[in-house]
């Protein structure tokens, strides 16, 4: 690159994890630290906020989130990463417009939304992606400020973490999560729901489950819930199986969870007790764990849920999920589907429909033949599905930055024409485009915890922070807090 070309311009589309960690992991790269390579990095967003995922797709009392997002801040809060927000890729900016400005750009959009379960009454009222429900109760601003939550019995489909997360949130009472950042209506949302009872359903079995022995004990965490065990689905685990599970420490800690909950189960039922919760609390609540369980149908009446069949299961001598021919039917008036996440289409850029992924090959961009489109590269889920955590996605971003300065070094890269950094805020200004900085970030992060500090959670202590949801309001905040020269 010519001196007449420097800084090298990268912009990167999506805040979340696989943004940030992209841009970072490039600030790393010995060609950039010993001062070979310059660089000048924009982070786009389409929420007025950052942090993608972490704000708007993991539950509010999650016990890694606050790691993570003191992580990114800490990124961003630097200042070698310009974050602009509140900026949609396909209509406030086009793939054109970053060519003009831009050598490169890296697309790290993720992947929010539902997978489909194909099965019959999948479509009827009361049936819902799970990844709509955490985008409600997450506050994302583009979702409804209600969730009709009348069904007192609640099927959850699915053994990952976000099933995790929605069992969680559906079995806690609403005051418990006044610690968190929820938002007012998501607690009023969540004090008036009349659910009871919380059903888990996976297909396999206690030991494959892809739960953390911490995220597996927080089940039985909420004050007042009953964690129901089915002794059955224990039974069926064979002894061979056992040897299996003793030989990996995270899933022995995780079924014996479970067994363990089944043995204090079997000793209170034996003994005539009433049931409680861990703490020998009255039990108000109920979350049923079943194994061995395929979802076959949504049963309903009148266009509506009421219930849910499933075929019991087993696993055949290849530990692959077969049927066993027995059908179990439950009365459910409500089914979340948490069978993974499917990433969207972007404008103008090569698309996976069946996979749900940008086109690529070691985070370069291609057509569908393999043909590599120069300067455009993916990361994080948008590039390799929705699988993994935030260690893949690190690692990820390396690959996809290793492609980059690949191409950079072999000069395959064309300059972009425009090379002055704020020619792109002036054309967002000539579009009317109400931008967000970093700048307004630290004031709408300081009004949250404001909100925080003026309310009190249930034991009448002050709330670490409320969430905004109402995008104009988030907008309204965050330029209160910006320098008027940059977003006139």
């Amino acid at each position: 690159m010519s001196s007449s070309q420097k800084p090298f311009r990268l912009a990167v589309i999506g805040s979340g994890p696989a943004g940030v960690y992209a841009a970072e992991t490039l600030l790393r790269t010995p060609q950039v630290k010993n001062g070979e390579l310059e660089v000048s990095i924009d982070l786009f967003d389409r929420f007025p906020a950052p942090f993608g995922l972490i704000r708007y797709g993991v539950a509010p009392d999650h016990p890694r989130i606050k790691g993570i997002i003191t992580a990114l801040h800490r990124i961003l809060g630097r200042g070698d990463i310009r974050f602009l927000g509140d900026i949609e890729f396909g209509t406030d900016l086009t793939a054109e417009d970053l060519r003009t400005h831009y050598d490169a750009v890296i697309f790290a959009t993720g992947a929010l939304k539902d997978a489909d379960l194909d099965i019959p009454g999948i479509d009827l009222e009361g049936s819902h992606g799970a990844a709509d429900f955490v985008a409600w109760y997450d506050g994302n601003p583009d979702y409804p400020r209600t969730w009709r939550l009348d069904a007192e019995s609640v099927a959850v489909i699915g053994n990952g973490n976000v099933a995790l997360d929605v069992a969680r949130v559906l079995s806690k009472s609403a005051d418990e999560l006044l610690r968190t950042e929820i938002p007012e209506n998501v607690y009023e949302g969540l004090q008036a729901a009349a659910t009871t009872d919380v059903h888990i359903f996976g297909r396999r079995g206690p030991a494959q489950t892809k739960f953390s022995p911490l995220e597996a004990r927080e089940l039985a965490h909420p004050k007042g819930l009953q964690v129901v065990m089915d002794p059955r689905d224990v039974e069926q685990i064979t002894d061979a199986e056992w040897e299996a599970i003793k030989a990996d420490k995270r899933t022995d800690q995780v079924t014996r969870t479970f067994v363990g909950w089944l043995e204090e189960q079997q000793r209170r039922e034996a003994a005539g007790e009433e049931p409680t919760d861990k703490d020998g609390n009255p039990a108000q609540r109920r979350l049923h764990m079943h194994f061995w369980h395929r979802p076959v149908e949504v049963l309903g009446e009148d266009g509506k849920v009421t219930g849910m069949r499933f075929e019991r299961t087993r696993l055949d001598a290849e530990g692959r999920v077969q049927g066993t021919g027995e059908f179990l039917d439950y009365e459910i008036g409500a089914v979340y589907r948490a069978v993974g996440y499917h990433g969207s289409e972007l404008p103008g850029i090569p698309y996976d429909a069946a996979r749900g992924v940008i086109h690529n090959d070691a985070g370069r961009v291609t057509e569908a033949d393999g043909t590599v489109l120069p300067g455009v590269y993916a990361n994080g889920w948008i590039k390799r599905g929705p699988v993994g955590l935030i260690g893949a996605t690190k690692s990820d971003a390396i690959e996809t930055i290793t492609s980059l300065i690949e191409d950079i070094d072999a000069g395959v890269l064309a300059a972009a024409p425009e090379r002055d950094d704020d020619a792109i805020l002036r054309l967002l200004e000539d579009r009317g485009v109400q931008y967000t900085t970093w700048e307004g970030w630290t004031a709408l992060d300081e009004h949250e915890k404001s909100l925080g500090a003026a309310a009190v959670d249930a034991d009448g202590e002050p709330r670490a922070r409320v969430k905004v949801v109402e995008r104009d309001e988030m907008v309204r905040v965050s330029q209160s807090g910006m320098p008027q020269t940059s977003n006139a």
